[in-house]
């Protein structure tokens, strides 16, 4: 079991070293065309999906069609999942909408952080009175066969390596720079190579790019 970004490097660096492994990848988005290369050397591949929030896996999937996006599969045992839309209602199959968990491996919440709990973990309208569900921040949607496909993020929040990280942290964090007029920071892959963040800068007219920004 490993993250995309390290599976990546494996089987880039020692592919034979892996054939015929089991491959589980999951802590970040799963790129199609490293799905195709680790299906081609693994006897079985497997995708899952979850945040700390929900003791880290809450869906998986068994790849077996590797021409296409890969899904990150069903709800495993004593998990629930919904996609909703902004009113917290069920949106039909294959329309994007925001990923929410529930069932026995949720989290109470975040310590000490009451507020941020109670935005993040909401009642969940599904089930018995006092459930609650969390707010992953995910688009996914529904396909035809019951497989989730994830769309990516409803804010700034990326996946590097499995760390979460906030651009609008990075973004606040270089536009403190005295020299700096606007920043925008995105998470960049180029082909099958890792995601690297990249920072776009706009200079103040008044001053010189400083040699302390361009790297």
């Amino acid at each position: 079991q490993a993250t995309p970004s390290l599976w990546q490097a494996i089987v880039s660096a020692c592919p034979e070293g892996v054939r015929g492994l089991r491959m589980l990848a999951g802590g970040e988005a799963l790129p199609q065309a490293l799905a195709a290369t680790m299906g081609e050397l693994a006897t079985e591949v497997t995708n899952l999906y979850g945040p700390t929030e929900t003791t880290i896996w809450s869906t998986a999937a068994r790849l077996e069609d590797l021409s296409g996006a890969p899904s990150i599969g069903t709800p495993i045992g004593n998990t629930r999942v919904y996609v909703l839309d902004a009113e917290l209602r069920p949106v039909p199959v294959g329309i994007p909408g925001e990923l929410y968990l529930a069932g026995h491996g949720l989290a109470r919440g975040y310590l000490h952080r009451p507020g941020l709990t109670a935005a993040q973990f909401v009642a969940d309208p599904f089930s018995a009175p006092g459930e609650r569900m969390y707010r992953t921040g995910d688009i996914a949607r529904w396909s035809s066969d019951g497989q989730l496909v994830h769309l990516g993020r409803t804010d700034h929040q990326v996946k590097i390596r499995g760390f979460r990280i906030e651009l609008g942290e990075i973004e606040a964090a270089l536009q403190h720079h005295p020299d700096v007029a606007d920043v925008a920071v995105i998470a960049h892959r180029s082909g099958d190579r890792h995601q690297q963040l990249v920072a776009y800068l706009v200079p103040d007219p008044a001053a010189p790019l400083p040699g302390d920004l361009k790297s």
